[in-house]
């Protein structure tokens, strides 16, 4: 599945293709439509996404440029930091049901380099300064890593 729709209250089921199956009409249709599926998604915010975007955007992270619902290949990611390579998930009650995939994603994401970190929604509304700890050191592990 390119993308869950249905993983905040507020979002409505929509099924996508898995990746390597047909999409009808190639690549360039494919990164149409997840662009277009992470503008629906930047409209339609979790409460959780919500508020994590209010701390990292701007750079209100320690300078850090974030993004939110960026597409990246064939995926959609919730945050992304690519001068760190830090992808961020907010997992919903649902994910408990995807865990193979959310797998398979996350190893997807660190071959190409990316650091993925995942967080419940739950813990980022009720411990939102521990979610940015956790951030915030991860991309200065990266940066330690990758001699930036």
């Amino acid at each position: 599945m390119l993308v869950n729709m249905a993983r905040g209250g507020n979002r409505s089921e929509v099924s996508f293709p898995l990746m390597g199956e047909d999409v009808g009409g190639g690549e360039a249709e494919l990164g149409g439509r997840t662009t277009n599926l992470a503008r629906g998604l930047r409209r339609r915010s979790t409460d959780a996404e919500r508020l994590l975007w209010q701390y990292l955007r701007a750079r209100r992270l320690g300078g850090l440029k974030f993004r939110r619902q960026e597409s990246i290949d064939r995926h959609i990611v919730d945050f992304v930091c690519f001068e760190k390579c830090v992808v961020i998930e907010l997992d919903g009650s649902h994910h408990t049901l995807r865990a193979e995939e959310d797998r398979a994603r996350d190893e997807w994401f660190e071959a190409q380099g990316f650091r993925v970190l995942r967080f419940l929604d739950t813990e980022v509304l009720k411990n939102s300064c521990g979610v940015l700890e956790a951030t915030r050191n991860a991309c200065l592990r990266e940066a330690a890593a990758g001699g930036s």
